[in-house]
């Protein structure tokens, strides 16, 4: 759902998704090719929360922030399932873990990636190309052009999305049985140790 709120309208490129269990609000601007999961909320009723192309917000995600600040997602972020990211700027192409917490002020580096259930405290900076892990985050190695590569594959994905979902979703009754020709999806991403076949 979309809400005004103070006069706050959000602004939704027409090529993104918001999914209708999502709850996107006041102001809120989000540019070309964004996904948004159902469970999310993006609550701009406090500061700008500005989604630049190609973001995807997960599943059970919270962006929110102190008043009068305001944040950016920059172009091809991606957070994770279950991720809050509370007044803190995420970097370019970066990837925020699943459940993890990125606290106010924070800076996450462009093609960084934050760890699940990592918990990066307020006012951490977290360099460019750096993998952080942990409670509190900590950064422990660069991050190599296989894993931003494996990142940037993932998050291409989601870029798909939105178009599908515009295409494809919608609501249904459930089928009572298993139809007997029902086909299962396609492998076309795995895990990082399984793209580089790491032991």
């Amino acid at each position: 759902m979309i809400y005004e709120f103070q006069g706050y309208i959000p602004v939704v490129h027409k090529s993104s998704f918001v999914h209708p269990l999502a709850a996107v609000t006041g102001n809120v601007i989000i540019g070309k090719n964004c996904y948004v999961g159902p469970g999310a909320a993006i609550r701009g009723d406090w500061g700008q929360i500005i989604l630049e192309d190609g973001v995807n917000v997960q599943e059970n995600c919270t962006v929110h922030m102190f008043p009068g600040k305001s944040i950016t997602l920059k172009e091809s972020a991606h957070v994770g399932h279950g991720a809050i990211i509370h007044g803190a700027n995420l970097g370019k192409n970066c990837l925020i873990g699943m459940n993890s917490v990125i606290m106010d002020d924070a800076e996450i580096g462009d093609e960084s990636i934050v760890g699940a259930m990592a918990f990066v405290k307020a006012e951490t900076k977290i360099p460019s190309r750096s993998l952080a892990v942990g409670n509190p985050a900590k950064v422990v190695k660069e991050v190599s052009d296989d894993m931003i590569l494996w990142k940037t594959k993932g998050t291409q994905l989601y870029q798909q999305l939105p178009k599908e979902c515009h295409d494809t979703l919608r609501e249904v009754e459930p089928l009572r049985e298993v139809p007997k020709e029902r086909k299962i999806q396609e492998d076309v991403y795995k895990t990082l140790r399984e793209t580089f076949n790491r032991k």
